[in-house]
């Protein structure tokens, strides 16, 4: 292997930790509200609706919106789905819609983003606009070297114009070009368009039942135990 010139990331459960963070921000509003709430499966719930809601966007069916408005009518559905609209003004559906904003890094996420910044460009390759992913990489203490994704493609993951126009921003053909992901599909995707890919589980992103993306399932360019091992393995690559 020949060491990426370019690093891109995953960032929603490769980076941070969504399930426990909306849950905790879902709890914390219902009981400003003088109620409880099942906050776990609420936030099962709502992450639920995310790739259906970038469906028609990825097939052209409708024209690109940011995933903050996406995350907006999804809350309304599970808002609705828990008999709950009634407890939120507008303005509080907003603001709880950016709880995605305020998502807590897994504890090795910034350290190791730090010590891959010394051999390679760093970007998130997110489905998070631009806004969403900055203001996000602020709370968790994320540095970057520029934010790509979605928005710059006017499209989601896993289309193939999200991992190509990142490349093309970064001024890299693909094979320079490493997408870090916890998922299997999304590793799939790049690795079809000629990028370098990077593994590693995160075996609790949808809580200790998980049965998906325990392990490796393509021929991935590295396999790592976790972050750490792969910025280590990165680190000494050629």
């Amino acid at each position: 292997m020949v060491r990426p010139v370019a690093l891109i990331f995953d960032v929603f459960g490769t980076l941070v930790d969504w399930r426990t963070s909306i849950a905790r921000q879902v709890a914390a509003a219902f009981a400003a509200k003088g109620k409880s709430v099942d906050a776990t499966g609420f936030a099962d719930l709502w992450r639920a609706q995310y790739d259906p809601s970038m469906d028609p966007i990825r097939s052209g069916s409708r024209a690109y919106i940011a995933l903050d408005h996406l995350h907006l009518e999804s809350l309304a559905t599970v808002l609705t789905a828990y008999k709950a609209t009634s407890f939120f003004t507008a303005s509080e559906q907003r603001d709880l819609a950016r709880a995605w904003e305020r998502l807590d890094p897994w504890p090795d996420s910034a350290a190791a983003l730090l010590s891959l910044r010394q051999v390679a460009l760093l970007a998130p390759c997110s489905n998070g606009s631009i806004a969403l992913i900055s203001r996000l990489s602020r709370h968790a203490a994320f540095q970057w070297d520029c934010v790509l994704g979605a928005q710059i493609a006017h499209n989601y993951k896993p289309h193939p114009s999200v991992y190509l126009a990142s490349c093309a921003a970064l001024g890299l053909p693909p094979e320079q070009v490493m997408m870090v992901a916890c998922h299997n599909s999304d590793l799939a995707a790049a690795a079809a368009l000629g990028l370098q890919t990077g593994f590693f589980p995160r075996g609790r992103e949808h809580g200790p039942n998980q049965q998906f993306d325990l392990a490796a399932r393509g021929d991935w360019t590295i396999v790592a135990r976790d972050l750490a091992d792969l910025s280590a393995i990165l680190t000494k690559a050629p």
